[in-house]
């Protein structure tokens, strides 16, 4: 393996990220401020508690889900598609690197920054509410897992974008609902029968059971499906991965 192209590509992602830690850095914790506010005072005013646990800390591992996936994704997604877009991306299929390490480069950075922000959010939460992690090591698994698969998901998608909008699409108009319909502020048993029904159809009900989990032993679904949820979409993603660079679709044309 070329560890030195690797570092290079993980390298330069993370520089961009430090030049602009001031908005990497402060914006989450002011949204995860104001989510407090609105939702941990307004909200958490009215519902005491969610099985046993103080509203403000329920809606801690949805907030932490929630950036954690859009970050995944907007880092991996722009981190390929601005070379595609100046044309460097040709002088990088060039080079003496591999597909595998091209993709070690730009999913580990986005997935390290994510991991970062995720932590983050946790450290400004904890200054909110009295959080008690029953499971860290889990949390711990659950969250890499989560900023990795969906770096793949993102790597995807700046490969399948074509231009800026196509960039946002996908991670507003798919991702971001389906965190907040995925039980990120509440438990889907909360909900009518048929529309726990609907619920479990989404995806990320079973990324956020399971880190939820991992702070209060409580979950809607099976930890064990959580992790082959998870697993089974980070296999995916490489698979599909795995096809683009062996056929060059939308990166040699």
């Amino acid at each position: 393996m070329n560890l030195s192209a690797v570092w290079a590509i993980y390298y330069s992602e993370m520089a961009r990220f430090f030049r602009t830690l001031a908005q990497s850095f402060i914006s989450p914790v002011i949204s995860t401020s104001l989510y407090f506010v609105v939702f941990g005072s307004a909200i958490g005013s009215r519902i005491d508690q969610v099985e046993g646990v103080s509203y403000g800390a329920f809606i801690v591992p949805g907030l932490i889900m929630l950036s954690v996936m859009t970050q995944s994704l907007s880092n991996a997604s722009f981190g390929i598609y601005f070379p595609k877009f100046i044309g460097t991306i040709y002088e990088l299929l060039s080079a003496p690197i591999n597909y595998f390490e091209i993709v070690l480069g730009y999913v580990g950075a986005a997935a390290t920054k994510s991991l970062f922000i995720g932590l983050v959010i946790l450290g400004t939460a904890s200054f909110f509410v009295d959080l008690q992690i029953q499971h860290p090591i889990w949390m711990l698994a659950f969250l890499v897992m989560t900023c990795i698969s969906f770096a793949l998901f993102g790597f995807i998608i700046g490969i399948w974008a074509q231009n800026f909008e196509q960039l946002q699409l996908i991670p507003l108009l798919v991702v971001t609902p389906l965190v907040f319909l995925g039980g990120s502020f509440y438990s889907i048993s909360m909900l009518p029968a048929a529309w726990q029904t609907i619920a479990m159809a989404n995806p990320v009900v079973y990324l956020i059971s399971g880190f939820r989990w991992s702070f209060f032993g409580l979950a809607d679904v099976p930890v064990a499906v959580s992790l082959m949820a998870i697993g089974g979409f980070m296999v995916l993603c490489l698979g599909l991965i795995w096809w683009i660079f062996r056929t060059g679709w939308r990166i040699r044309s």
